[in-house]
């Protein structure tokens, strides 16, 4: 397989990647056949994760409006993936021109897009470290040099606790990044359920059972287990609910079916 000029050496491109995954879903270009492949057995299972992937990208894009608007001019986005149109940086800045945004990745492609993103943009920067490791982001020279942790941060955990399994403790995480952040922080998080996805569980276990197999679980929780997530945190309204039903711009009823599969939610500190 030939590497692009895009991929970073350091990447094994012959194993698939949630990430580069997740490009494909979108519509991206940033993905290996390896990915694709992957992503359409899921796609056998589960037909509709693009709307899902789309009503979750649509729903963040929401939450940080929102959170520009009640003056929140910093954030922290962990697990952000390969930046696609709309990205974090781009609705918080237009809504807030001097916004700082710090994104956060394990997968060094999407760090490596990341970085070329925001090439000239002294308001945003990337941060190769992993959610399991609070501290490594924390204490990260990026994290030092445009996030104020005394002032309030919308912390982004869009899309990302459902690949964090119950033995790596992503509540204790979680838990760790509230405390480091000030009063009227927000926590924006979506979360991948069995809750909603129009078919059977049985049928959709077969797509998670496709991440299980490229070493990546896809860790199905319930909406009380969700929920635990925002200990320590107000519930902004409507509270935990499908993504769709979170501030909509147009009418729920106009979305696809899909698009209401697992949960989204917006709590503050007190």
């Amino acid at each position: 397989m030939e590497r692009p000029v895009w991929a970073p050496r350091s990447i094994d491109i012959s194993v698939p990647s949630v990430s580069r995954m997740y490009d494909f879903y979108l519509g991206g270009s940033h993905n290996f056949e390896v990915d694709r492949e992957a992503a359409r057995r899921a796609m056998e299972f589960l037909p509709g994760l693009p709307k899902i992937m789309q009503a979750n990208r649509a729903f963040m894009r929401r939450a940080v409006r929102w959170a520009a608007d009640q003056g929140i001019t910093q954030f922290l986005d962990i697990g952000s993936g390969i930046p696609t149109f709309g990205n974090v940086h781009e609705v918080a800045q237009a809504a807030s021109p001097g916004a700082r945004v710090v994104y956060v990745d394990h997968d060094p492609v999407a760090v490596a897009h990341s970085q070329a993103v925001l090439a000239g943009n002294d308001g945003a920067g990337v941060v190769a470290a992993d959610l399991r490791k609070p501290q490594d982001i924390l204490n990260s020279p990026e994290v030092e040099r445009l996030i104020d942790l005394n002032q309030p941060v919308a912390l982004l955990l869009v899309a990302i606790l459902h690949f964090v399994e119950d033995e790596d403790d992503p509540y204790g995480a979680v838990a760790e990044l509230r405390q480091a952040l000030a009063p009227g922080s927000l926590l924006v998080l979506t979360h991948a359920s069995y809750e909603g996805i129009p078919l059977p569980p049985e049928r959709a276990g077969g797509a998670v059972d496709v991440y299980e197999e490229i070493r990546n679980p896809l860790i199905m929780r319930s909406r009380e287990d969700i929920a635990r997530f925002f200990e320590g945190y107000d519930m902004v309204e409507p509270g935990l609910v499908a993504m769709p039903r979170w501030r909509p711009d147009t009418a729920p009823e106009d979305e696809d079916p899909y698009a209401f599969s697992g949960f989204a939610g917006v709590g503050r500190t007190a």
